[in-house]
């Protein structure tokens, strides 16, 4: 009976689990500004749903900021971000963050990680390098590194363009 009812729970979570990564990327399955799949990058991934019902999916931080920057009349009534090692939504303002480190970042130079555990970001920490940080600052340091970022994302889309065979083939 014990062993029956361990497996039921298992069983739950990992139901739980599917569910919770797979329906925001199955009403967003791309990111709007930079066309990033969101499934591939759902350890980074993004997902805003504002008071008025709506809801929008990103890719990473730095996209989401873009959305959140750009529609300033929406109020966000949750943030949910994916969770470095799990992959599932968590609230991104209770999140532990990691800014920077060795590990490259999804649409920036200055990687920014969430993790619903501190000893999660620790250990990421101890491994890779960066510092814990709160939603706030990390949502601080994408809008300062907007500009570079943005900056280095067209340079290298121009370079891909240049070297793609002439028609676009």
């Amino acid at each position: 009976m014990k062993k029956l009812c361990f497996v039921s729970i298992l069983l739950l979570n990992f139901v739980a689990a599917v569910f919770a990564a797979g329906g925001d990327i199955e009403n967003h399955p791309a990111c709007t500004y930079c066309g990033m799949d969101r499934g591939k990058f759902a350890h980074s991934r993004v997902l805003i749903e504002y008071d008025d019902g709506t809801s929008f999916g990103a890719c990473s931080l730095h996209c989401a900021a873009l959305e959140l920057a750009t529609k300033i009349d929406k109020t966000p009534k949750t943030i949910a971000v994916g969770d470095y090692q799990t992959r599932t939504l968590i609230d991104a303002e209770k999140a532990v963050w990691v800014l920077g480190g060795k590990r490259a970042g999804v649409m920036t130079g200055n990687a920014k990680w969430a993790f619903a555990e501190k000893g999660a970001a620790a250990a990421f920490i101890k491994e890779n390098g960066g510092t814990a940080v709160t939603f706030d600052e990390a949502m601080k340091v994408a809008y300062e590194d907007m500009y570079r970022d943005t900056k280095q994302i067209r340079e290298r889309r121009k370079m891909r363009r240049s070297q793609m065979p002439k028609g676009g083939q």
